[in-house]
């Protein structure tokens, strides 16, 4: 079976359960665990941060993120298709009492200037507007089609962020293929954000476990909101093990993945029923539409019928994304799957 569902499919290798059955554990609670301890300070010295606070999920990271920066009745100012927005539940509003301002974006990446046109203050709008204190940057963006952001963006929207008293968060669920795609240092990346949400469980292999990345003071914070959340763990050294293991090894051969999904996306691109925006496809995500007479399900349900499991998100458009589990072999699997549809 291939499956293209999504990177969140990856179990740990051999390699990894070996790392994680000799885990040193403690607990993380009372702040015992020393791999845990470990992961954290290996996390902060990459991206050139003070402190991170491991967690279990991508949208627990950012969940915490927003209620440490905020207050009830904030808002914050994020793109339109951003995964904060369609895909946590409603957090934002439902845990820190916020409202979302949606920026457009071009393949998910917003422009600074229209960043700064949604920013709204309570101050000088006679009590109308809520007070925007937050900018979310999701990087690489999912529903842009695994984009990246250039740096250049990246610097001049966390500069506006600041100059309008608002924090600026990364959700950089995939930053380390924004990083290895853009061959920029992922420190660097992130330079001027005040947090940062990375996850361990998508192209990174490990399989639970993300990291909240910011100040001494931003995870002191945060540390408390983890423990109203419920994200509190005990001997969870046994993950933070993958999440060390995943970031050592792991990170470089993401570029094959990168590699592998241009590849399908180029051959795709050549079907008749099928369209794909090829300056979208920077990373390993490859986001197809659907031109023929066939429903996004239908075309789920043929190409599982040749082993090939993809995402249906609307009637007219599936997403394949390629991770550490899928070969060469797989690609060319995947392509005939596809051709058998097209023909």
């Amino acid at each position: 079976m291939v499956d293209l569902r999504s990177d969140t499919v990856t179990k740990p290798t051999d390699e990894m359960r070996e790392v994680i059955s000799s885990a040193e554990v403690g607990d993380d609670v009372l702040g015992d665990d020393p791999t845990i301890i470990e992961l954290q300070e290996m996390i902060s010295k990459m991206l050139g941060k003070e402190a991170a606070l491991f967690v279990p999920s991508g949208t627990m990271s950012n969940a915490i993120a927003i209620r440490t920066h905020t207050n009830p009745g904030d808002e914050i100012i994020t793109e339109r298709t951003s995964h904060i927005y369609l895909y946590e539940g409603g957090g934002y509003a439902t845990l820190s009492g916020c409202s979302v301002a949606l920026v457009p974006g071009e393949l998910g990446i917003m422009t600074p200037e229209d960043v700064g046109k949604a920013i709204r203050k309570a101050d000088g709008s006679q009590g109308h507007f809520p007070n925007g204190s937050l900018v979310c940057v999701e990087n690489t963006s999912n529903r842009g089609g695994g984009t990246c952001y250039s740096q250049e963006t990246l610097d001049a929207i966390a500069k506006i962020a600041h100059d309008n008293d608002c924090a600026a968060h990364m959700d950089g669920a995939r930053l380390f293929n924004a990083a290895i795609a853009t061959g920029t240092d992922p420190a660097r990346i992130v330079r001027d954000y005040d947090s940062i949400s990375i996850c361990l469980s998508k192209g990174l292999g490990s399989p639970v476990g993300s990291l909240l990345v910011g100040s001494f003071d931003f995870i002191a914070s945060a540390h408390r909101w983890r423990k109203m959340f419920g994200g509190g763990m005990r001997q969870a050294g046994i993950i933070a093990a993958a999440g060390i293991y995943a970031l050592e090894n792991n990170i470089v051969r993401l570029a094959e993945d990168h590699k592998r999904a241009k590849k399908l996306a180029n051959a795709i691109n050549e079907m008749e029923q099928f369209s794909i925006d090829l300056e979208g496809v920077q990373t390993n995500m490859v986001y197809v539409k659907l031109i023929g007479d066939l429903t996004a399900e239908q075309v789920v349900e043929k190409l599982a019928e040749n082993d090939v499991h993809v995402l249906a998100l609307g009637d007219d458009l599936i997403r394949a994304v390629t991770h550490i589990h899928i070969n060469d072999e797989d690609i060319e699997k995947s392509i005939n799957a596809f051709k058998n549809i097209s023909s």
